[in-house]
């Protein structure tokens, strides 16, 4: 049997494993195993535990726990509600109205996040009373939350970018500074969408009635995420700081948040604290287990024939990267996004690499389809999220609904992406350091 029958046998049984409800650090981990044993025998353990000891040692790694604590210092600070108020007396008011809302308050609070799950259903906890108060259509409200929370592993910081850079080898830095401009770009073209519709359709919204003087004054609220943001992303842009250091710096400005807004007390750190290390002992099992499983697939040479036996089709890069857009739109269908990321990029990586694409920049490529696995039915980790918190209880299908609009978006802009990649890669490359 060849080398690539062993691969995709390996890889139909992990996902085979990880759709019976198997934890996914713990399907790659045991795939890694036997696949690296039944090679080399009892010899593998010994490499294994040594990646898995370097792995957990990784000085990088340290940069999830401490956003995730930072992510969970701004949720207690009440950070989400004050910032709603503030989009919601500004963007109210165009073609949209609250929608509107939902999209750039999702986006600034993706800058202080790193997670999309937390992004949409902090956001959707907030938005979804006022929206129906004022008769929005449930498909409409569900689908901008849903898909504005997607923006929380693409606008830095992001756990999925540091998860990547990890098992790469790519600056964990470099991948936060260049997924600003797409982050932002797709968040405005979601905002184009929801204002041509609402054009189309000649709604009428009737504006949240704010003095202007009032709406100024509510500013001031958005210099808590600001600060936070420029903390990380200043830092690391003028290379003062690498991305453990930057979190570390963020995370004492939440902290000085939580205590300005009086919300510091004992039960509120435990709770976060806890929180905290349940989210990232999950994130670092995954990691260890891809880890693991890369370097079975490293040792076996399975990676490498695959890699060659991509590559003497002679397909164009352009070709390999479409062909990798239809891939995860399937697989994120059926499979979480961060299990899907882990579990194809010790096999993607290499051959699009060996095709000339530039590692950051398929960084946020594979970030973005992420994003859309999130969206996409019948797995879509946003969609049940935000279901989850809606107050009618009424049916899925109105998420999903909303949602398959800023789908298509999404996935015009992978191509708009591969079009000009400079979207992605013009940023890093002016960075310091």
């Amino acid at each position: 049997m060849s080398m690539i029958s062993v691969g995709i046998i390996g890889f139909i049984v992990m996902v085979g494993l990880m759709l019976v409800g198997l934890p996914i650090g713990a399907v790659m981990l045991l795939v890694g195993l036997a696949g690296g044993m039944m090679a080399f025998g009892m010899a593998f353990l010994n490499s294994a535990a040594s990646v898995a000891w370097g792995t957990m040692s990784e000085n990088g790694l340290t940069a999830i726990p401490l956003f995730v604590l930072l992510g969970e210092f701004l949720l207690r600070s009440g950070m989400a509600d004050r910032m709603y108020t503030v989009f919601a007396v500004w963007l109210g008011r165009l073609p949209g109205g609250l929608l509107h809302t939902n999209i750039g308050c999702c986006a600034l609070f993706a800058a202080t996040s790193g997670s999309s799950v937390a992004t949409a259903a902090t956001i959707g906890t907030v938005a979804l009373p006022s929206l129906k108060r004022y008769g929005y259509p449930m498909p409409d409200a569900l689908g901008s939350l849903a898909a504005g929370g997607t923006l929380g592993i693409m606008i830095p910081p992001s756990i999925n970018f540091i998860i990547y850079g990890s098992m790469t080898d790519t600056s964990a830095g470099k991948l936060f500074i260049a997924g600003i401009i797409p982050g932002l770009m797709l968040a405005g073209l979601f905002m184009v969408y929801i204002f041509i519709t609402a054009l189309m359709r000649k709604e009428k919204v009737k504006p949240i009635d704010v003095p202007r003087e009032e709406r100024i004054r509510l500013l001031r609220y958005l210099i808590e995420p600001v600060a936070v943001f420029g903390t990380v992303m200043g830092s690391l842009y003028l290379g003062i700081a690498t991305a453990t250091e930057s979190a570390a710096l963020g995370l004492m400005v939440a902290f000085l948040l939580v205590i300005v807004q009086g919300k510091l007390s004992w039960p509120v750190l435990q709770t976060c604290f806890l929180s905290s290390a349940r989210t990232s002992g999950m994130i670092l099992l995954i990691v260890v287990g891809a880890f693991v499983l890369n370097l079975a697939l490293s040792l076996t040479g399975i990676g490498e024939a695959i890699t060659k036996y991509v590559t003497s089709f002679g397909l164009s890069r352009v070709q390999i990267l479409m062909l990798l857009i239809v891939f995860y739109l399937l697989l994120g269908m059926f499979m979480d996004t961060l299990s899907m990321m882990v579990a194809t990029i010790p096999l993607a990586f290499p051959v699009v690499t060996a095709a000339g694409v530039d590692p950051i920049w398929f960084g946020v490529f594979i970030v973005l389809m992420c994003e859309l696995g999130l969206i996409t039915p019948p797995v879509g980790m946003n969609l049940f999220v935000v279901q989850g918190i809606r107050p009618d209880g009424g049916p899925v299908a109105d998420v999903i609904k909303g949602a398959i609009p800023y789908a298509i978006i999404m996935i015009l802009f992978a191509i708009v992406l591969i079009i000009a990649p400079g979207i992605a890669t013009w940023l890093p490359h002016l960075m310091r350091g």
